[in-house]
């Protein structure tokens, strides 16, 4: 890396963007970007720390820059394009990230789901005992001056996670997701059995994921879960209001108890992951436990609010299976409360592909309402409508709308999950403006 050029990021709002961004300013290096003129929840830690950011135009590309291109932006990008014409280095986020973790003891968390969750935990526990950097998909990146220690997150869309070659990994699950690229669950299965072929050191992996107990690499395999077959075994798991306690046991023998103040079976996994890696590198176990304790969560991941009687939880789940994750443990924090879901399929193929699991998914909750199918630049139309997707479910009530979200206020004072990975979160500030607004009614 070259101290004297400034690294210009095509497309600095990604969530994977904006935390590489972050983590080169933090380093010393002169950053800066650019991106689409609208708001981005990622930007405002870019805000905080004065990193530039430019509406795209070909005139932002200088002599004296690296360039490096998001992988949603095309070769033919006129940024790309112009850089390619000034014969600057162009290299996408990827490979540049997979460049940068071989500088570190480095681990990538990956899965189908709850690898952002799982990156942010492993990153909050190791960096309050070690020097530690990370990357984290929500959009969160740190860059600790003489790190041991580098913590990133790797998505398998595209077979992008091929680029890393990480001491280690932390596999969470594998299922079948991104039906506009993987053909099959084997495709996908094939693709995760080459990311952790490419692993240097070790691979924990949930050995409650029945693919992942195929994995066939030549370095050791750690599996953690709540099975007997696992070398990190989850028991006596207590859930509450608050959180989870849960004793674990390493290949039989007593290790310590654990408590997280998150909710859910999956984040108790989760946790269990962090758990094994610290273990194998031999981080302090009490330590270990003192810093899961304090893990406030990460963007779009079970966030809460309270809007007078009335809990807004905001989540990323955009696939049956985590939607029925983020429900049971809404289940858990509210055993109490009517739990309504407030869905936004994320691409057309998705939906598509999974319609009747997104049925049986979203009639976990007391009531289900549907937004619009999200549309963006990878998908904008398809062969399904959003009513095929309500038809499927037995919750199902209707189809609401960022102008009208009043068919919500019958369930004021429920505990409402708004989940998806596109705008979704308009739909919930249309619903806040509308509690306000009608609290004078009551």
């Amino acid at each position: 890396m070259d101290q004297s050029k400034i690294y210009h990021f095509v497309g600095i709002k990604g969530s994977g963007m904006s935390a590489l961004a972050l983590i080169l300013h933090d380093k010393g290096f002169d950053v800066q970007g650019s991106d689409v003129n609208k708001f981005f929840f990622t930007q405002e830690n870019l805000e905080k720390a004065h990193i530039p950011i430019y509406v795209f135009n070909e005139n932002n590309i200088k002599e004296n820059m690296i360039i490096i291109a998001g992988n949603a932006f095309p070769d033919t990008h006129e940024e790309i394009v112009r850089a390619r014409e000034l014969g600057l280095k162009v290299i996408r986020y990827h490979d540049f990230l997979g460049e940068l973790s071989n500088q570190f003891t480095s681990v990538s968390i990956t899965g189908s789901h709850g690898k952002t969750s799982t990156t942010g935990l492993l990153s909050h526990v190791l960096s309050g005992i070690e020097k530690t950097s990370y990357l984290i998909g929500d959009g969160t990146g740190h860059g600790e001056e003489d790190a041991e220690y580098f913590v990133l997150e790797a998505c398998e869309y595209r077979r992008h996670f091929l680029a890393y070659q990480t001491d280690y990994a932390l596999i969470t699950n594998i299922d079948f997701d991104h039906p506009d690229y993987y053909t099959s669950i084997e495709d996908v299965e094939e693709a995760f059995q080459t990311f952790a072929s490419h692993i240097k050191k070790a691979v924990f992996a949930c050995g409650d994921d029945e693919r992942l107990q195929n994995l066939q690499v030549a370095v050791p395999v750690v599996f953690y879960g709540f099975g007997n077959n696992n070398d990190f075994q989850a028991k006596n798991l207590v859930r509450t209001t608050e959180g989870s306690s849960f004793d674990v046991y390493v290949r039989g023998d007593y290790y310590g108890q654990f408590t997280i103040p998150s909710f859910g079976k999956h984040n108790v996994q989760n946790a269990l992951g962090v758990i094994a890696f610290c273990h194998y590198e031999g981080v302090n176990q009490d330590k270990v436990a003192e810093r899961l304790k304090s893990f406030s969560g990460v963007k779009r991941r079970f966030t809460e609010k309270q809007v007078m009687d009335t809990v807004i939880i905001d989540d990323y789940a955009h696939h049956p299976a985590e939607i029925k994750a983020t429900l049971d443990a809404a289940r858990q924090k509210y055993p109490d409360r009517e739990i309504v879901a407030v869905f936004q399929p994320h691409t057309f193929t998705r939906t598509v592909a999974l319609l009747s699991e997104f049925g049986e998914a979203l009639d976990l909750a007391d009531f289900v309402y549907l937004c619009e199918i999200f549309t963006s630049a990878r998908e904008q139309s398809g062969t399904i409508t959003i009513e095929d997707l309500l038809d499927k479910t037995e919750k199902g009530v209707s189809v609401v709308s960022e102008e009208d979200m009043s068919p919500l206020l019958k369930h004021r004072g429920s505990v409402f999950v708004f989940m998806g990975a596109g705008d979704v979160e308009k739909f919930e500030h249309a619903f806040e403006s509308l509690l306000s607004q009608t609290k004078a009614q009551y």
